[in-house]
């Protein structure tokens, strides 16, 4: 009989332990807190912080310079750099996958859905084309992209991400008839440094 039970107590024990490892993972399965960090790509530079919103959503906000290809509405405007300010909700949808199988997930690190919008204003123009009077329209894009996120050591990381969705031209605020919407494209590839 004392056999019995105290191979009864191993067994709960070992369960009782192996539950509470599974419970851990999942902890720790979430985004972190805020990442504050700096990205550069082709088309160019941001200053972005990534906040938990839950364990697989978080809320990232942006300000950048970006490169600008002229619109319609000023096409000898030459090369641009736009200021820009993105609010984008993230949803890491493989964080539990990817702690499983033992890969890192910490910095964010994973596979993303995001619903990116993205301000445009003429109010902060760089221009390189040498006009003074360089104007462009703001605009308003709404575009859900898939992206990935991984980390190179501790700061460093990349991040590539392609969508489509919906760009909306203030125009008639710069004196044009009507304002305009077309379709926009989201393609990014940037390299960044978390602090």
């Amino acid at each position: 009989m004392k056999k019995i039970v105290l191979t009864l107590f191993f067994c709960v024990i070992t369960l009782s332990a192996t539950s509470q490892n599974e419970t851990d993972k999942k902890q720790q399965s979430s985004v972190e807190k805020s990442i504050f960090g700096i990205q550069t790509g082709f088309a160019g530079l941001w200053i972005y912080n990534e906040f938990k919103l839950s364990n697989q959503v978080s809320l990232r906000t942006e300000l950048g310079l970006e490169a600008y290809e002229n619109d319609d509405f000023y096409p000898d405007a030459g090369f641009l750099l736009v200021t820009t300010t993105s609010v984008e909700p993230r949803w890491y949808y493989n964080l539990n996958t990817r702690s499983n199988k033992s890969k890192r997930i910490d910095g964010n690190s994973g596979n993303f859905f995001a619903l990116k919008t993205t301000l445009r204003l003429d109010d902060l123009l760089i221009d390189f084309g040498g006009d003074d009077n360089a104007r462009i329209v703001s605009n308003l894009s709404i575009i859900p992209t898939w992206g990935i996120r991984r980390n190179i050591g501790k700061h460093f990381n990349y991040e590539t991400g392609i969508g489509v969705g919906y760009i909306h031209y203030f125009s008639k605020n710069s004196g044009f008839a009507k304002d305009k919407g077309e379709a926009a494209i989201n393609i990014h590839l940037r390299i960044g440094y978390k602090f």
